[in-house]
C-alpha cells in the first residue's frame, strides 16, 4: 500500500489519478496534529508514504508561521519517525524557496540553503526534521507547480484574461514551471526505486526551459488562444508580504544521473492541462 498525505492537493490528485493509493485528506490526518499524522502510519503500516500536504499559503506565513511550522516541519518529522520504526520509506516534497534566489545558475542539491521567508524556514525545517529521523527518505524540491485543480498560476491567468485584454507580470523571477502530473509520476517511481533497496537523499525535479512568470503567462495564453498582451514588471512593482527568490531554477541532474528522471517538458504539460481545463 501506498500511503499519501493529503487528497485534494494539486500533487495528491495526481497520484490518485495514477495510482491505486490511500489517500488521506485532512479528515483523517490532520497535519496540525503531528503525532496524530504519526499514528495512522502506525495503524495501517503501509509499504511506503508519500507525503503531499502542505501549508503552501506562502504569504499568508509571514503571518501565521508558527501553524506553518507545525504543518511542513513537525508534521513530516513525526511521519518520518513512524516510517523509520517500521523500516519503510518517506517521500516528501520540498521547494526551491529553501534557497536565497540569488544568482543565475541552477541550484544543486548541495548548495548553501537561505531561505527569505516563513515559508522557506518552515520547509527547510521539514526537510531538517526528516533527516535526523533516520528514515529512508527523499526529499524532492520543487518549483512552480500547476495542474487543473487547486490554485496556481495557470488558472489565475485564465481567469484574469476573462475580462482583462493586458496584464503586468513579474519578470525579473526565473523558475521552472512543473507540472503536478510530471512530480507524482516522479513521485511514484522513486517509491519503486525506495522498496527496492535505493539509498534516496535529497533531489531537484523542476519544469524546462526555465522561463520567467511573464514568459509563462505569454504561453499560457498564446496556447489558450487568449489575446492578452503581458507587459513584463520587475518584482518591486508587485511587492508581496513574502519575499520571493528571483532564482528558481532547480539543476535537476542528480535525479537523471541516480534514477534516469529527466526534467519535466513544462509546456506539454501545459498542453495537457489545458485540456484538462477545456481552455
Amino acid at each position: 500500500m501506498i500511503l499519501v498525505f493529503g487528497a485534494t492537493g494539486q500533487v495528491a490528485t495526481e497520484l490518485q489519478r495514477q495510482a491505486e493509493v490511500t489517500a488521506l485528506g485532512r479528515d483523517r490526518a490532520d497535519l496540525s496534529d503531528p503525532q496524530g499524522c504519526a499514528a495512522v502510519i502506525a495503524d495501517l503500516k503501509p509499504h511506503v508514504v508519500i507525503n503531499a500536504a502542505a501549508y503552501t499559503g506562502v504569504d499568508r506565513a509571514e503571518e501565521d508561521e508558527a501553524l506553518a511550522l507545525v504543518v511542513n516541519a513537525a508534521a513530516p518529522g513525526a511521519m518520518a519517525g513512524a516510517c523509520a520504526h517500521l523500516d519503510i520509506p518517506f517521500l516528501h516534497i520540498s521547494t526551491d524557496y529553501v534557497f536565497d534566489g540569488s544568482g543565475t545558475q541552477p541550484w544543486q542539491e548541495t548548495d548553501p540553503v537561505a531561505p527569505q521567508n516563513a515559508y522557506g524556514r518552515t520547509k527547510l525545517a521539514g526537510e531538517q526534521a526528516i533527516r535526523a529521523s533516520g528514515a529512508r527518505h527523499i526529499i524532492l524540491r520543487c518549483s512552480w507547480v500547476f495542474s487543473a485543480q487547486g490554485a496556481n498560476f495557470v488558472k489565475t491567468m485564465l481567469r484574469l484574461s476573462e475580462t482583462r485584454d493586458a496584464l503586468n507580470v513579474v519578470e525579473d523571477q526565473i523558475g521552472g514551471p512543473t507540472p503536478a502530473a510530471d512530480i507524482a509520476a516522479t513521485l511514484l517511481a522513486l517509491a519503486e526505486h525506495m522498496q527496492t533497496g535505493a539509498a534516496g537523499g535529497t533531489y531537484h525535479y523542476a519544469g524546462e526551459p526555465h522561463a520567467s512568470w511573464a514568459g509563462f503567462a505569454r504561453e499560457i495564453f498564446s496556447r489558450a488562444g487568449r489575446d492578452v498582451t503581458v507587459t513584463g514588471i520587475p518584482s518591486s512593482d508587485y511587492p508581496t508580504p513574502a519575499t520571493r527568490p528571483l532564482n528558481s531554477r532547480l539543476d535537476c541532474a542528480r535525479l537523471a544521473s541516480d534514477f534516469g528522471i529527466t526534467p519535466a517538458d513544462w509546456k506539454a504539460g501545459l498542453a495537457a492541462v489545458l485540456k484538462d481545463l477545456g481552455a
